[in-house]
């Protein structure tokens, strides 16, 4: 049995990176979520505040009022969530234009959690990580979702998210902790057509 231990005895939070891959796989070891496209960041829930942090290690500012909305939103005194911002349509697909350019209503779609009331939980594989999580995202709230996964189908999810023009998945080992060396692994859609241009526009 794992055991956990307080958040100021270990190192300090930070995102697991994700290696590429340029083919989908079945396996019913793995989990396969939706790739979102938005900022990846880590929420820091506290007592009176949620603060954004992005991969780098910079906090998102422009995020001030959705910190405000996600701090009512989750019950727990505190914990550290890993996800993404993103904006989304009316059918629920992640728009990166109004989001960059703040046309859009930013909301926080997690897909881990790291800690929960000052207990570390990275030690824990991620399908013991996955139903912790699951309690803590009302399943009501407008601000915050949970990202659903599915376990063993990644090739049959890559095509249904192809079809849709959607950026791809990720690929998630369900024994593995939250730790290096990573057993996150992303598979791009190549005919994504919300990549177009990336660069041009983050430049």
């Amino acid at each position: 049995m794992t055991r956990s231990v307080p958040i100021a005895a270990v190192p300090r939070f930070t995102p697991m990176p994700l290696r590429r891959m340029r083919e989908p796989f079945d396996d019913p070891a793995w989990l396969y979520e939706l790739k979102y496209d938005g900022f990846c960041a880590l929420a820091f829930v506290r007592r009176d505040a949620v603060e954004l942090v992005s991969r780098n290690g910079n906090r998102f500012a422009q995020f001030t009022a959705l910190g405000v909305e996600l701090r009512a939103a989750i019950g727990v005194r505190s914990a550290v969530l890993d996800g993404e911002v993103v904006c989304l349509d009316n059918q629920g697909q992640p728009q990166f234009n109004a989001l960059l350019f703040r046309r859009g209503v930013p909301v926080f779609v997690a897909f881990d959690v790291l800690a929960v009331n000052g207990r570390d939980l990275r030690a824990l594989p991620l399908m013991r990580r996955k139903p912790r999580l699951r309690r803590i995202v009302p399943r009501a709230a407008t601000c915050l979702l949970y990202a659903e996964h599915v376990t063993g189908t990644g090739s049959a999810l890559f095509a249904e998210v192809c079809g849709r023009d959607l950026e791809g998945i990720v690929a998630k080992l369900g024994t593995a902790p939250y730790r290096e060396p990573t057993t996150w692994v992303k598979i791009k859609n190549r005919d994504y057509t919300g990549a177009r241009d990336r660069h041009e526009l983050m430049g």
